[in-house]
């Protein structure tokens, strides 16, 4: 499927909605801390991402994710296919 780098791509895409006017994302850019995420924008972000890559987010990986460096990882994880 996709590989990492367009996986970010797709999230700047995703996390658009989510930006403040004058943010610019980056790999590093914190959900939480630079784009000021509250937990409903978490979970509505975390529907969006599911829909995107039609792939299902477990919550337990949540509070690993802080940059959309570590979130671009954790969904190239989801899309590697299970053998």
């Amino acid at each position: 499927m996709s590989n990492h780098g367009e996986v970010t791509e797709r999230l700047y895409e995703v996390l658009s909605p989510f930006v403040k006017e004058g943010r610019t994302l980056k790999p590093e850019t914190q959900l939480v801390a630079d784009l000021g995420l509250d937990s409903m924008q978490v979970m509505e972000l975390l529907s969006s991402i599911e829909d995107e890559f039609d792939i299902s987010v477990p919550l337990n990986i949540v509070p690993d994710v802080r940059t959309i460096e570590d979130l671009a990882a954790q969904v190239s994880k989801l899309l590697v296919p299970s053998t």
